[in-house]
């Protein structure tokens, strides 16, 4: 229960959760982290949604990457990750992703997930985009909600403590300045201090700033915003990756995620003409070109009047055999039929939609942030896939470095500070200030997406990013009006919306060159990825800049 002191005008909390370890998130990343972390201690897990219900990884549809055939090789991995990337991935984290995946792939079979296989009973793998391997192992284009029931399954065998439907807000602190734990509101609105000896921050990503996203609607970049405002660095915010094939219609449909494995099964893009277009943007990987490639040829044909009518292109795979379509593509077939397209007699539309956040914090390959006491992991960590991801890399970051988030904060040691309480009253206080704002969070939302949509995205301009940044600064300034504590969650989720959304303009404002999915029309670098004298943008509450690199010294 929480009491509100109507004499003082102050939220109070009266709920304290102990653990040794808090992770916050119940992703693919996140429960693998509690699932490591138990084997050292009490564990609690703190979710937005009903776990395996919410975030990106259940939605997850085309594969984990993982070399398990003789004739693929870690190096390879490694080789098409960081070329995928412009380079500007972090060489450790990626060795680290690259060696271990097989590993984590091991796991979930032996857990008793359920891949598709081939005649030989060996975990089948499919072409993606980027990558001189079939190397990506899927469970037909359900891959991410298999890996996510078999984690569940998992984490019930835990002694883990599962709080669901309660949003964390803020990181608390102790006295020492490491990072003790969290505030948050329970469904209804009401707050819970959680207190730990370690903190995972396992928050996934941020695209739901943009208009059109493939991100679920609790993808609203909380995690960066959390970190930030608690004195962690970011880096390569800028950093944004728009999926090529996104639906177009209906309304209510836009931006729903079109696997890349239509396009891994043989799947061709056409524009309105019927051209196949990809032949003039890379004639040698075609559709299975990296994604950063792939949507800027969409956009490209959009904006120079070879797209559709309703402002995409069509992706077709009516030459394959249905009974491919049915088996490989389910999912893929069930949600056109329900928009009235059959995709075994007729071409999908599709457009360019938001879809990941390469940037975020800072971590080590052991997953530690800047800030003691804090570990991330998945999409809200940075620095794995540098400028661009490669398609089913998402899913075994996850999985690698979930469990290493896992095992450092379950090997932290107990901290010796208590909770600073005055860290506590500030976020409180912020509280209590949304029930004196004036401002819809609804309307504020709603502004946001479009200025980022229109202003800062696969096509980006200084000016625009500047006029983009003080619209959102003043957006940011507005007094969010909770009407009830019902609401209140959803100041909370705008407020950090709006940080995310500023972190992602100010560091795309830091980078003058184009690199991967940063695209500046005014670029004043230009430079091949391999031959750029730029590394990491970098952001927190002490600084901001962009990283030389040592090799071009």
């Amino acid at each position: 229960m929480v009491l509100y002191n109507a004499q003082t005008n102050k939220m109070l909390v009266d709920e304290i959760v102990d653990a040794h370890v808090l992770v916050i998130g119940s992703g693919g990343a996140g429960v693998r982290a509690a699932i490591e972390a138990s084997r050292y201690g009490s564990v609690v897990m703190v979710s937005k949604t009903i776990a395996g219900k919410g975030g990106c990884t259940t939605m997850a549809e085309g594969g984990f990457n993982a070399v398990l055939r003789e004739a693929d090789s870690i190096e390879v991995h490694r080789e098409d990750t960081l070329k995928g990337g412009a380079y500007l991935n972090d060489p450790a984290l990626v060795d680290a992703l690259v060696r271990e995946a097989p590993e984590r792939m091991a796991d979930l079979v032996r857990w008793g997930a359920v891949f598709d296989v081939t005649d030989d009973r060996q975990v089948a793998q499919r072409p993606f985009g980027g990558q001189r391997f079939p190397r990506t192992c899927y469970a037909g284009d359900r891959t991410g909600h298999e890996l996510i029931m078999t984690l569940l399954d998992r984490l019930d065998a835990t002694d883990t403590q599962l709080y669901q439907e309660v949003s964390v807000v803020d990181l608390v602190k102790d006295e020492d300045g490491a990072v003790a734990g969290a505030i948050a509101l329970d469904r209804d609105g009401s707050p819970v201090l959680f207190s730990a000896d370690a903190t995972v921050l396992a928050t996934g990503g941020g695209t739901q700033v943009y208009d059109v996203s493939t991100n679920s609607a609790a993808g609203t970049g909380d995690g960066y915003a959390m970190g930030y405002r608690a004195g962690a660095e970011l880096i390569d915010m800028e950093m944004v990756q728009f999926h090529p094939t996104g639906a177009i219609y209906p309304y209510d449909a836009r931006g729903r995620l079109v696997t890349e494995a239509v396009r891994g099964e043989g799947g061709i893009l056409l524009n309105a003409r019927r051209e196949r277009f990809m032949e003039r943007y890379d004639p040698a990987r075609m559709e299975l070109s990296t994604r950063d490639v792939v949507a800027r040829a969409i956009a490209t044909e959009v904006l120079e009047g070879r797209g559709t009518a309703r402002g995409g292109v069509y992706l077709d795979v009516t030459h394959l055999p249905a009974e491919k379509i049915e088996s490989r593509l389910p999912v893929m077939l069930e949600q056109f039929l329900a928009y009235g397209v059959d995709i075994r007699r007729e071409p999908m539309e599709v457009a360019p939609t938001a879809h990941h956040i390469m940037g975020g914090l800072r971590i080590t390959p052991e997953c530690r942030t800047s800030l003691k006491g804090l570990f991330a992991c998945g999409e809200v960590a940075g620095g794995v896939h540098g400028a661009n991801r490669l398609g089913g890399n998402a899913l075994a970051e996850t999985q690698v470095f979930g469990k290493r988030a896992g095992e450092s904060a379950g090997k932290a040691p107990a901290r010796s500070g208590k909770v600073d309480s005055a860290g506590v009253d500030g976020v409180l206080r912020v509280l209590d200030g949304f029930f004196e704002g004036a401002a819809s969070p609804a309307a504020v939302r709603k502004d946001l997406k479009l200025t980022m949509w229109s202003q800062a995205g696969i096509f980006r301009t200084a000016p625009d990013l500047r006029t983009a940044l003080g619209h959102i600064r003043r957006l940011a300034d507005q007094r969010l009006c909770a009407a009830s504590t019902a609401n209140l969650l959803e100041c909370c989720t705008v407020r950090n919306m709006c940080t995310t959304a500023s972190l992602i303009v100010r560091c795309a404002l830091l980078r003058p060159e184009n690199r991967g999915a940063h695209v500046r029309r005014d670029a004043t670098v230009i430079t091949e990825p391999a031959a750029s004298p730029f590394s990491h943008t970098y952001i927190s509450l002490a600084r901001e800049g962009i990283e030389q690199r040592e090799a071009a010294a």
